[in-house]
């Protein structure tokens, strides 16, 4: 592999992960489990 390959394959992973994550953070919040991330979050 040369490293623009590596490089996209970071970038677009990288793209990936953070739509997981939010849709976990907003599938919790509608299914009622939001107080306990923003807990979590804000302290």
């Amino acid at each position: 592999m040369s490293n623009d390959e590596l490089e996209n394959y970071g970038a677009t992973r990288q793209k990936r992960v953070r739509i997981v994550a939010w849709v976990v953070i907003i599938a919790l919040l509608v299914t009622g489990g939001g107080a306990t991330v923003l807990a979590l979050i804000f302290g």
